[in-house]
């Protein structure tokens, strides 16, 4: 099997950092439906959508560990 190299140049790392910074506000919202949700099923459907996003977070953060922190969380609100 293939294993595609990671692009780490300074445009994927501006292309990820947007898309980073997307994902937050995507959980945001989602947590927000979650809180108003009382069906258990579709609870635990945003649950692991959630988990999904975090660990693609987390991938994209492992890709890139010279970003600071304030830099991944800047405007995400």
């Amino acid at each position: 099997m293939d294993v595609k190299e990671e692009d780490t140049s300074e445009r994927s790392k501006k292309n990820h950092i947007v898309y980073y910074r997307s994902l937050c506000k995507v959980i945001s919202d989602i947590n927000k439906e979650k809180d108003s949700e009382g069906e258990p099923a579709i609870k635990s459907h945003l649950d692991k959508r959630i988990e999904a996003m975090e660990k693609d977070k987390k991938r994209i953060r492992d890709m890139f560990p010279d970003i600071k922190e304030e830099e991944w969380d800047d405007n995400t609100n």
